[in-house]
């Protein structure tokens, strides 16, 4: 994901060797396996891990394709054109994908509470749904690029952002200004944790067996995903 006034590189880190251990089934117009891909597309192997970690923790977790057949950006692609590609791909242009997934959930899975977590350009997707769709119950926004305008803060149930100390595409000014607003202006719970040390895509992007100095930062944050998803879905 790139900072929307300086358009740079989303660095793909560690890509996990995994295969998942969920099946793939056909949802309305769109194919899944709500979690939030990163624009490196709904199949990479990191996402479906943190699915699947998300489902053993006992809930029902489906990695919809938001991009809705469209190609993911890819590790080897021209940076150049990055930007013009993103474009074409708007976090906040998802509702009849969220719509339909929001459909198979209850209407398949007989779902009744339903939470979101979303990663790099899935977590301006978060953000976004969690300013428009009263069902979700919670949700999990991962350094996801902060929206510019004044409704950051017009969040309709408890959310919790994850973001990185030296993040390069979200400078912590950004951060900062989230707070202010949501401490001025928001009506539910909501977190914000900036990770020391860290970097963007570091909680869904690194190895198991990360070094030593992250790996702590890496396993707080997964379990304060899973605690926050625990306390409010």
């Amino acid at each position: 994901m790139a900072n929307e006034a300086h358009p740079c590189p989303c660095d793909i880190g560690h890509k996990i060797e995994y295969g998942g251990m969920g099946r793939e089934v056909q949802v309305e117009h769109i194919k899944a396996v709500i979690v939030i891909q990163d624009i490196f597309g709904w199949q990479l192997p990191n996402s479906r891990y943190m699915t699947d970690m998300i489902a053993g923790n006992g809930y029902t977790a489906i990695l919809p394709d938001f991009f809705v057949g469209q190609e993911p950006w890819q590790p080897s692609g021209d940076w150049s054109t990055f930007p013009d590609w993103l474009k074409t791909r708007d976090a906040r242009k998802i509702d009849r994908e969220v719509d339909a997934v929001l459909r198979f959930l209850k209407q398949q899975c007989h779902a009744q509470k339903i939470g979101v977590v979303g990663f790099c350009w899935g977590g301006v997707a978060v953000h976004h749904v969690m300013m428009k769709y009263p069902e979700f119950r919670a949700g999990v926004s991962v350094y996801g690029i902060i929206k510019d305008s004044e409704d950051v803060h017009s969040l309709k149930n408890p959310t919790l952002f994850i973001f990185a100390e030296n993040d390069a595409v979200i400078p912590l000014e950004q951060v900062s200004l989230l707070t202010q607003k949501l401490k001025k202006h928001c009506k539910v719970e909501y977190q914000i944790k900036t990770f020391s040390g860290q970097t963007h895509g570091f909680v869904h992007r690194k190895r198991e067996d990360c070094s030593a100095e992250d790996k702590p930062y890496v396993d707080e944050a997964r379990r304060n995903l899973i605690e926050w998803l625990h306390k409010y879905v």
